[in-house]
This record gives structure tokens, C-alpha cells and sequence, in this order.
């Protein structure tokens, strides 16, 4: 096989930071190349300096064999190379169709061409296994389709190198299959794809190749058939995967959360966004969440949190929290890992420092008296960052330059510093990498032991069954069922989730 693009020792350095060193990659057309490493190893860098979003330092990018030198995106795409993102990038209040065409129309006159564009679309989403309706609003999409018209969006742009970062972070099992036959057909067409993943049980699945990067660096380039996912994992941290496991029964007596009959209606009159949810929850106990995404997860927080408006009532170490506010709640003792690290938990553009005030702004060790306690809060940050391993110069430091895994750490620590009774965990450890995760898990055991209660909700089945006592499954805003962990499997309850069952 030809190679489609090739990077040669690429460097790059930011104030304080060396992000890459030394990086070199091969990606063969008509193959899949992984590409893994831990959170802030290098590796969305690296692929940033592909697409055109940043320049290198050093090193030499080739697209197939001719070097290239790309001042931007629009560079990269017209040398026919694609990003899908982790964080879908559509306008739900335009149609797939307007959103795969978007800056990108074909035009007759001085009109948008609508009847061209959808032909073409329509041919693609057949060609490739896509198939999705061209005319539905992108907010009536889940989470499986929505993917559809991210690659069908690069596709429309000539793509045949396409980037895929995290593509299976929000995906359950079934839409995991499915995305797997997708670039398994996208291969066949002779396309170069680079997928970025830190489960490498999928990754072991889907790629031809695996390209390690530790510390900025490439460690290891091996065929995924030679290795195991306890190897890759000892190439990228040193150490064997960590396991998503609780040890022993920590449950108390006393119930910290209990939630009666709680509604969320919609505004139009429809189907309720949550109907009638009751579940009592225990000091030192963990209760997962199941349900594919947009069934209510996502408004069943926002009530407990106090974000939302509702029926019936919840009640936080046997009184009634439903005329406290959020801020009140959380001072009451009620902690928050929100779904969206950057758009919910952190102010991307400010020091880690200034993040470590928010939702703790009414208290030590942020306020002294009515004033801010600047030398104490940076302080504190320093704390959390040397006791939750986050990687960043000092607490200066924009949350913009960290990565993915470290923000989320940083959000981890900051919760568990008030050592809260309650701790809404909202996809934890979605996008971050194994050594991340494992942190992660660690700090959830061990507040768990202490008596903590935890709400967890997660789109990974093997976190969810490993991390908590008891599963209950949201389908359309109603726990449909409640499940031991301990004797279901991923794909039992993937069924459950998806009616299946």
C-alpha cells in the first residue's frame, strides 16, 4: 500500500511546555492507524499541527509523498484531509443537509444548488453505509447520527485522510458497531483514517496499526495484531490498565438523597423529560445511571442540582432541598463533575487559579470574610494540582493549555476538596486516558469508603457496572428497571438501555 501522509519528527513547543518531541507517524491508504497515548502525551497537538490548526516547530508533514505546509484548516481540507471531532461541531437548528453543506454550498447562479447538495449526500451517505435523512433537524438526531453528518461533512469536502478524535466517547455499544462498519467501509474506499482513542479494547478491534506517543514523544509503532490492550497500556503509562472495580459493601444507613416522584414537563405540552423517578440513595453507596443519551440523564442532574424546575420532591440528609437554590446546594454539600468539562466546569480562557473559585465562592479557603482570598486560592490550587497529578506549569496557567485529562482532574479535585456527601459524577472520565482514569476511579473508591454518596452517570458500560452498586436505567425520562452490576454484562445492558431488553 501507498502512504497517504507522513509525519517526520515534529516538535513543538509552547511557553513552558514542550508538547511534542520528536513525533513521527505513517498512515497507509486504505488502512486504520490509532494513534494512543495518556492526556497531554501529545497527541491532539500533534494532529492539530495535520489539520492546519497550528504550525510546527519542526519536522516535515507529507501528503502522499509531497510535502505540504499547511497555514490553516482550509490548507488541509484542500489537500484532502478531514477532522471529525470529539465535541460535534452542527447547528441543531438546521437541517443535515444545511449543516453538512455549511461554508462549503454549491450554488446555481446566485442560488444555493439545494438539489445538487442533496443528491450528492444522498449517493455518499449510500456509498459509505451512512445512510441518515437529509432534511431532519440536526436536534432530532441522537448521538449516532449526529457522528453520521460530522463524517458525512468531511466526506462532503473531499476528505480521503480523515482524523477521527474520541469517536466512541459518547457512543453506546450498538452505535459503536455500527460506527466500526462505517470506517471499515470508508477503508475499503481506500481512505487513510488516524483514530485517536483511549479504549484500547476498541482500538485493538478496529486498527491495522497503533502508534504510541508518551511524553511528547513516538515510543512505539506496532501492528494492533502483535499486542494487547495490557501491553499498550504498559507502553503509554508504564503500568497495567487500571480497572473500573469497587471493593467490598461501604453502604450506610442513612440515606443522603431521596428523590420522590420527580417531573420535569415540557414546555409544549408533551412527553415529560423525566417522569415520576424515585430512588433513595445511601451514604458510602454508588447508583449509575444507565440510558443512551438525551433519555433523561441530563435533566435528572440538572433537578438534583437545582437547575431545573420540577414536580415532587428531593430531599439531601432527610430535608427537603426543593426551595434551594444551586448555590445553596452546594453548600449544603452536594459536589458537581459536570458532562462538558470546558462549556460547564471551567472558564477556558482564565488561570487555573481563578477556576479553582468557581462554585466555591462563598466560602474558605476562596473568601475571607466578604473578600476575595487571592494568596489562599492560589495556594489551594497548587494543592489540587500536586495531589491529583494535574500537569501544568502553575496555577497561572490559562485551563486552555491543559489537556483534556488534566482539565478534568483539576474538576475532580476541585469537587473533592469540600468533601462533599453528595457527588453528582456526570461522565467522568469521558474523553481523558487510562492513566487519567484510573486516578479518577481511585478518587471515587476511596470517597465512596468514607461514606460519600455518588450519582454516576456514564456512556461507558464497563465503568458503570465496575463503579457502582446499583444500576437503574432511564428509557424516554422513566427508570425502566434497576439492575445488579454484578450480574449483567455490557451488552445485557446495552439491550436495557436501548428497549431491547
Amino acid at each position: 500500500m501507498s502512504v497517504a501522509v507522513e509525519l517526520r519528527h515534529i516538535s513543538k513547543r509552547f511557553p513552558g511546555v514542550i508538547a511534542n518531541k520528536d513525533v513521527s507517524l505513517s498512515v497507509e491508504t486504505g488502512s486504520v492507524h490509532a494513534l494512543v497515548g495518556e492526556n497531554g502525551a501529545g497527541k491532539s497537538t500533534v494532529m492539530k499541527i495535520l489539520y492546519g490548526m497550528q504550525r510546527p516547530d519542526s519536522g516535515e508533514i507529507l501528503v502522499n509523498g509531497e510535502e505540504v505546509h499547511f497555514k490553516n484548516p482550509n490548507d488541509a481540507i484542500a489537500a484532502s484531509i478531514g477532522m471529525v471531532h470529539q465535541h460535534f461541531m452542527l447547528a441543531d437548528n438546521f437541517t443535515v443537509l444545511e449543516n453538512i453543506i455549511l461554508g462549503s454550498e454549491p450554488t446555481h447562479g446566485v442560488t444555493i444548488d439545494f438539489k445538487a447538495a442533496r443528491k450528492k449526500i444522498v449517493e455518499m451517505a449510500d456509498q459509505y453505509g451512512l445512510e441518515i435523512d437529509p432534511d431532519v433537524l440536526v436536534e432530532e438526531l441522537g448521538v449516532g447520527q449526529r457522528q453520521r453528518v460530522e463524517i458525512l461533512k468531511v466526506l462532503y469536502r473531499g476528505a480521503r485522510i480523515l482524523i477521527f478524535d474520541e469517536p466512541t466517547a459518547v457512543l453506546v455499544p450498538q452505535e459503536v458497531d455500527d460506527l466500526f462498519t462505517a470506517l471499515k467501509g470508508l477503508r475499503s474506499q481506500g481512505m487513510a483514517i488516524i483514530f485517536i482513542s483511549h479504549k484500547l479494547d476498541e482500538v485493538l478491534r478496529v486498527a491495522d496499526d497503533v502508534t504510541v506517543v508518551r511524553q511528547g514523544s513516538t515510543v512505539a509503532e506496532v501492528k494492533s495484531k502483535d499486542v494487547t490492550a495490557r501491553q499498550l497500556a504498559e507502553l503509554m503509562v508504564g503500568s497495567e490498565l487500571p480497572q473500573p472495580t469497587t471493593h467490598g459493601v461501604t453502604r450506610r444507613d442513612h440515606i443522603t438523597l431521596s428523590l420522590s416522584n420527580v417531573t420535569i414537563p415540557t414546555a409544549t405540552g408533551g412527553r415529560d423529560l423525566i417522569s415520576d423517578i424515585c430512588f433513595d440513595l445511601h451514604a458510602g453507596e454508588v447508583i449509575g445511571i444507565a440510558g443512551v443519551e438525551g433519555n433523561g440523564q441530563a435533566e435528572l442532574v440538572e433537578a438534583i442540582l437545582g437547575l431545573r424546575d420540577y414536580t415532587g420532591s428531593i430531599s439531601f440528609n432527610g430535608e427537603s432541598i426543593d426551595r434551594a437554590s444551586v448555590a445553596d446546594r452546594h453548600d449544603l454539600g452536594i459536589g458537581f463533575i459536570p458532562e462538558d468539562r470546558q462549556r460547564q466546569g471551567l472558564m477556558m480562557n482564565s488561570p487555573l487559579w481563578e477556576n479553582r473559585i468557581l462554585g466555591h465562592q462563598r466560602g474558605k479557603p476562596v473568601m475571607r470574610g466578604f473578600l476575595l482570598d487571592k494568596k489562599s486560592t492560589i495556594a489551594d490550587t497548587k494543592r489540587i494540582m500536586h495531589e491529583f497529578d494535574v500537569r501544568a506549569p502553575g496555577p497561572e496557567t490559562l485551563a486552555a493549555a491543559l489537556s483534556g485529562g488534566n482539565q478534568q482532574k483539576f474538576i475532580v479535585g476541585r469537587e473533592m476538596s469540600k468533601a462533599p456527601a453528595l457527588l453528582v459524577a456526570s461522565h467522568p472520565t469521558r474523553g481523558v486516558d487510562v492513566g487519567a482514569q484510573g486516578a479518577i476511579w481511585e478518587e471515587l473508591r476511596r470517597a465512596r469508603e468514607k461514606g460519600m454518596a455518588i450519582v454516576l452517570i456514564s456512556a461507558d458500560l464497563e465503568e458503570l457496572t465496575g463503579m457502582s452498586d446499583r444500576l437503574l436505567v432511564m428509557l424516554r425520562g422513566v427508570i425502566t428497571a434497576e439492575i445488579d452490576p454484578a450480574q449483567t454484562s455490557p451488552e445485557q445492558l446495552g439491550s436495557a438501555m436501548t428497549g431491547a431488553a
